[in-house]
């Protein structure tokens, strides 16, 4: 089935499909060979116009979405998925003491050494674009907006809408004023939805200083981005690396696991980890999101090449965006440490609401 076919069957109409190689084509063909959100010199994950990954990802086909999402099984979410906990979180906690609350999907509150850090913060009701269709959240966030205490920085791994809430943002902003720390590009984002978003771009290796006692750093992870239908890896996706008085904590996005080599580098370069916060869900039909999501097996494999003492698995339980079911990952977790004999209580799964107060390494 070519793409015209598929677009017919999904419903587009014959007049738009005539259109689209004529001014739409065209319009198509001009924003694909432009970069609006960055432009740099060409390095090993960036050619000028696009990032990708250097140990390489295949890139999937609109026929490949199309049998992904309408064509292999999926099994049923409920329309209800509610948390038992909720969070009303001190205004600070300081010293060593590393606090984490669940705010749902990969969205945490990291309290820690007198900073207050929100990680992907999406407190929108969709996951999409537009306020009428897409992946629609099952829990409330599990701190409410007026509970949140005054916020220093946002960490924001990538632009895909169940990680990058503008909305959000721009609501904080007007609080708070944070500063928004994020890869290349997706400051532009930002800032064209609001100027008032404090946000500053880096690439894979650059060292932030947060204060005088907190830093963090950017990391290759292995996953893309994405907006819209003519920007895909036009922004660049990370993870990132806190360290503190307490140790370090690996925040990792979205990725899938590929040879492993990120973890094991990020276990050379930093030595270890206090905790690893480690994306568990969104992966079915595996031979469609194998290249940039983990499962909870790979998720476990994860933790002990990177060396982290303890882990959370996030991305999972929010937001129906694949085909598994909304307690599979945290059900293939429990088997995956079972089988590698890895303590359940050092690898935990947070409802949203849910606080860890990690013991240190």
């Amino acid at each position: 089935m070519n793409r015209r076919a598929l677009l017919k069957l999904a419903g587009v109409p014959a007049a738009f499909l005539t259109a689209g190689t004529g001014l739409f084509g065209a319009w198509f063909a001009r924003a694909r060979e432009r970069n609006p959100y960055y432009q740099g010199p060409p390095s090993d994950h960036f050619d000028g116009l696009r990032f990708f990954n250097p140990e390489g990802s295949a890139e999937k086909s609109l026929l490949d979405l199309f049998r992904a999402f309408y064509v292999d099984r999926h099994e049923p979410w409920p329309d209800r998925y509610p948390s038992p906990f909720r969070d009303r979180p001190p205004p600070r906690v300081d010293g060593r003491t590393l606090r984490v609350a669940a705010i749902g999907h990969a969205s945490f509150l990291i309290q820690t050494a007198g900073l207050n850090i929100l990680l992907d913060p999406v407190f929108a009701e969709r996951a999409s674009p537009v306020p009428f269709a897409g992946p629609k959240r099952v829990n409330d966030p599990g701190i409410a907006f007026d509970d949140l205490p005054r916020i220093d920085v946002v960490l924001v791994t990538h632009n895909h809408y169940d990680h990058l809430d503008v909305a959000f943002l721009s609501r904080l902003a007007a609080r708070d004023a944070p500063r928004v720390v994020t890869p290349l590009g997706n400051d532009v984002i930002m800032r064209a939805h609001n100027p008032a978003i404090r946000a500053e771009a880096y690439d894979w290796g650059a060292q932030v200083i947060l204060s005088e006692a907190v830093a963090v750093h950017l990391v290759p992870t292995l996953h893309w981005s994405a907006r819209g239908i003519a920007d895909r890896r036009k922004a660049l996706w990370a993870s990132f690396v806190l360290e503190g008085p307490g140790g370090r904590t690996y925040l990792v996005g979205d990725t899938g696991f590929g040879d492993g080599r990120n973890f094991r580098e990020a276990r050379r370069r930093f030595g270890g980890f206090r905790l690893a916060l480690l994306p568990i869900g969104a992966y079915e039909p595996r031979w469609f999101m194998k290249d940039f999501h983990m499962n909870p097996e790979e998720a476990v494999a994860a933790c002990l090449a990177c060396g982290a003492s303890y882990a959370v698995g996030h991305h999972w339980g929010t937001f129906k965006l694949t085909a598994e079911g909304v307690e599979r990952p945290r059900e293939s977790l429990a088997a995956a440490l079972a089988a590698r004999e890895f303590p359940a209580e050092r690898f935990r799964t947070l409802r949203p609401g849910e606080v860890w107060h990690v013991p240190e390494a």
